[in-house]
């Protein structure tokens, strides 16, 4: 695909670089007008917050902390600038968490990851995804409505009658899960149905494995994913060179140590912290608990922005030993301690019906002294005896993994 949704997605480092010294000043002094920022970064001078690096040292905003504030004083805890009565809706999600649906034509920027995967004005999308409780259903229709496009709002189930209408309304685009397109598909040959009509479709929430990738290649169809949460709306999207997922514009992503808010270096896995620049209820460096990597270089397709590796797992590892939890910040606590280390795994076994730890960190050096220190941060921090292993640079699965639970 050759044209792109607007000039943003091809801006050159140094015109986006000017555009965020202008837009994220805005986005955090606009959060500390909400009374949980007001209180979270009440020391911070937005003026002075003008980059990625800047950016780093303000706190990190965690689900738990939505979950327990919105539980205190609901119903948004204090996040949302926008008052109650001019917000369009109000969603909830497992957690519970709930969220706020802004008013204006495409509220979770959803149409350029519509727009990467082909669909244009006038096009008819098949949209699978819930519209009751969470905001899925509404997200990707306000992208394709944004983009021009009718909507059928299918929702999920009923896959049979779903077959049916998409054979008699012959919808161009797909919009679901990855899976559920094929069953689709399949009750409609199991029918007899002709579902030639769906060219591409764009998926998301779930696994898009290598062989739902084949299937939907094998039929002809365009299939591309995005990542994004209902608090954040999108994150990043695939473009037709399927190179990694392009992170939006509307968004700034870092990568940072999981149960942390330090910045990784490119190319090592972390947790995704996102901050909304053109939100009117921004959230800073807000901590989605996915795990991920930064790519090097634009994607091929032509879009510059920074691209990620796509969904690699859950960043909260937290787990109890010997009855007391041990957390990915813990592990952090101690490296943090010991300057100058590189990663670290914290392996948890079981040996004679008794939890065992040792962790596991990355070091050229090779000291009796360090392992003896090291064992007694791990035992002041987290209340347990572990053993410590000292392992070659580069030893360690670059996963994201902090703690490693081989329990079973």
């Amino acid at each position: 695909m050759t044209d792109f949704h607007d000039g943003l997605e091809t801006r050159s480092a140094s015109a986006r670089a000017a555009a965020l010294s202008v837009q994220l000043p805005a986005a955090v002094a606009r959060a500390q007008l909400s009374p949980a920022y007001h209180d979270l970064l009440h020391d911070v001078h937005p003026e002075g917050v003008v980059d990625l690096e800047v950016l780093s040292h303000l706190p990190v905003t965690r689900k738990s902390e939505l979950i327990r504030l919105q539980a205190e004083t609901p119903p948004l805890g204090g996040f949302n600038v926008t008052p109650l009565r001019d917000l369009s809706r109000i969603f909830a999600s497992p957690g519970p968490i709930y969220e706020a649906q802004a008013d204006g034509a495409d509220p979770w920027r959803f149409a350029r990851a519509l727009h990467a995967t082909g669909l244009r004005r006038g096009m008819l999308l098949h949209n699978c995804f819930a519209y009751h409780f969470t905001p899925a259903g509404m997200m990707l229709e306000s992208g394709a409505r944004a983009l021009g496009c009718p909507v059928f709002p299918a929702g999920p189930g009923n896959t049979e009658a779903q077959a049916r209408a998409a054979a008699h309304l012959r919808p161009v685009c797909y919009a679901g899960t990855p899976d559920y397109l094929k069953a689709i598909l399949e009750a409609g040959d199991a029918l007899g149905l002709d579902l030639s009509s769906f060219r591409i479709g764009h998926v998301t929430g779930g696994a898009y494995l290598p062989a739902l990738r084949s299937f939907y290649a094998e039929r002809g169809l365009t299939v591309l994913q995005s990542y994004g949460t209902a608090d954040l709306g999108l994150i990043a999207y695939e473009s037709e060179a399927r190179e990694g997922l392009i992170v939006d514009e509307g968004v700034l992503v870092e990568i940072v140590r999981p149960g942390t808010g330090d910045p990784v270096p490119e190319g090592e896995a972390g947790e995704v912290l996102v901050t909304t620049l053109d939100s009117p209820d921004p959230l800073i460096r807000f901590a989605t608990g996915d795990l991920s990597a930064i790519l090097p270089g634009p994607s091929p397709c032509g879009r510059t922005n920074m691209r990620i590796k796509g969904w690699m797992g859950r960043a909260d590892q937290a787990t109890k030993v010997r009855g007391l939890f041990v957390r990915p910040e813990q592990v952090a606590e101690v490296l943090r301690a010991h300057p100058g280390l590189g990663r670290a795994r914290l392996v948890v076994g079981s040996a004679e019906g008794r939890d065992t730890m040792a962790l596991h960190v990355e070091t050229p050096v090779r000291d009796a002294a360090l392992v003896e220190s090291l064992a007694a941060s791990l035992q002041g921090i987290t209340r347990l005896r572990g053993e410590v292993r000292l392992e070659e640079p580069g030893a360690l699965p670059n996963d994201g993994k902090v703690i490693e639970d081989r329990r079973g």
